[in-house]
């Protein structure tokens, strides 16, 4: 259940800076406004409120009844990781470095080894994963863990780059390189899955470049969105360790012939950033916009009228509520502002994005109807039959659901350009994607992102094979297939 809104009073909400000024400056501004989130004490963190952490509620449900339905089981590790597990795998702690936290004093004395605070868990599982595989029987291990970690960002931005965030990740341990690709590949599955499917998002999904995967994989993949400022969100990653962690930390099994072998293992990992990117793919300049799955209030009901209007509307609204709820609606009726105008109401689930408002006045019902308004479209406002509301909303909810998608989609597909050349490329990634043929060489990914910003963002999973030659440099293109270039958050 998600708690009523805070009394406002009688303060307006400030207006928000437009997207097409300052898009940074008006997400900075709604993720505040529609009291998604608050600033925390230390630089870098914050406070979820309870309309956002609801949001983050119903994505790990749905999250986490794919993971549990695909024989994973959720465990929980120490936050605290001894420093000497970091050092053993020299690629991932340099990959981490600038990013750690480090606590060196604890109950009033310095410790003899450094304790990080979890950026991410490879190590301390590892060494876990070590002790409970034995046998070629023991596997595969298929563990997840919701936890929050600790990265200690330089230019922190609420949800998408915090010095603490929530998520979960899952750590996997197989026999062979085939079984933990399969992993890898389904985790990515079902990322793509929730941010398609619940966030409306049309996501990209494709494996990294070697200058982008994580700190010792052997193989990255990532799903990648794109905001309405055409910057790419990276909005989940899945990995091949190979068997760099094993060989680290001893993970061996005895296989059917009896010999000692090294597990292969992955790690994927999604986080509380997914809110941010549902708020730059679907906002607008009046606020959020809420994909239907993904809203704690489905639809709220605006009683209207005062004194004996309203002891006729409000009785209305809570009943038409109940009825909205038994059809498996999350609804809300906004009742206890009575000092509040039904324009400031309006405005204001508009700018918590609530995707369907209905109004309820006195008029409403002595037609036997109600209004119903659209956080999105050019339809208008409407009348419903009251007595149908009901059976009704359902269905008008899964329609902007695919709407907010659709409209998503189009957009991506208008601000993705096929690109030959370097003259044409740094202002196709000011303002979205570039599908370019590029060589490969780290060099040359640093050059380019040092003239536009811009990074490889990943080699699309579908993309059809090519052949050419890198829109940079000229040499011959890697991959064998085209590759997105685009800037991102």
């Amino acid at each position: 259940m998600v708690p009523r809104p805070g009394n406002l009073g009688c303060v307006s909400r400030e207006g928000v800076t437009p997207q097409s000024e300052d898009f940074s400056a008006w997400y900075n501004e709604v993720v505040i406004q529609a009291e998604l989130v608050d600033r925390g004490p230390v630089r870098g963190t914050m406070v979820i409120r309870p309309y956002g952490y609801r949001m983050w509620e119903l994505l790990q449900a749905d999250l986490d009844g794919r993971i549990k339905e695909a024989g994973h089981g959720n465990a929980c590790f120490p936050m605290f990781i001894p420093e000497s597990y970091f050092k053993r795998e020299a690629e991932h702690v340099e990959g981490f470095s600038p990013e750690l936290a480090v606590v060196t004093h604890a109950g009033g004395k310095e410790l003899e080894e450094p304790l990080v605070v979890r950026p991410t868990s490879e190590t301390v599982i590892g060494e876990y994963m070590a002790k409970w595989i034995d046998s070629h029987r023991d596997l595969p291990l298929l563990l997840n863990q919701w936890a929050n970690v600790v990265r200690w960002e330089l230019r922190p931005r609420m949800f998408l780059r915090t010095t603490e965030f929530l998520w979960q990740e899952g750590h996997t341990a197989h026999a062979d390189e085939d079984d933990a690709m399969r992993e890898t590949m389904w985790a990515l599955d079902a990322y793509a899955g929730v941010a398609r499917e619940l966030a409306a998002m049309p996501v990209v999904p494709g494996e990294k470049t070697a200058s982008e995967r994580f700190a010792g994989a052997e193989r990255t993949y990532t799903i990648e969105g794109m905001m309405r400022d055409g910057r790419a969100l990276q909005a989940g990653t899945s990995h091949y360790l190979g068997t760099n962690f094993a060989k680290v930390f001893d993970i061996q099994y005895q296989d059917e012939e009896g010999k000692l072998v090294h597990a292969h293992t992955t790690s994927w990992g999604m986080s509380t950033r997914m809110i941010g990117g549902i708020i730059m793919t679907h906002g607008d300049d009046k606020g959020i916009v809420l994909p239907p799955r993904i809203a704690p209030y489905q639809v709220v009901i605006v009683p209207i009228g005062r004194g004996d209007a309203a002891e006729r509307t409000i009785p209305a609204a809570r009943e038409l509520a109940a009825e909205l709820k038994k059809a498996g609606v999350r609804v809300h009726v906004d009742d206890n502002r009575p000092q509040l105008s039904p324009g400031f109401k309006f405005n204001d689930w508009e700018m918590r994005g609530v995707p369907v408002r209905l109004e309820l006045g006195p008029r409403d019902l002595d037609g036997g109807v109600v209004t119903l308004a659209r956080r999105l479209g050019d339809q208008g406002k409407e009348q419903v039959p009251l007595d149908r509301a009901a059976e009704l909303l359902p269905g008008i909810l899964e329609d902007f659901q695919a709407f907010l998608y659709d409209r998503a989609e189009r957009y991506r597909e208008e601000h993705t350009a096929t690109i030959d050349t370097w003259d044409d490329f740094p202002a196709q990634v000011a303002g979205g994607w570039a599908r370019v043929f590029h060589c490969g060489r780290i060099e040359c990914e640093d050059e380019i992102k040092a003239d536009t910003a811009a990074t490889p963002r990943c080699i699309p999973l579908d993309a059809p094979e090519e052949t050419g030659t890198c829109f940079r440099c000229g040499r011959p293109a890697a991959y064998g297939r085209r590759i997105l270039f685009g800037r991102s958050y």
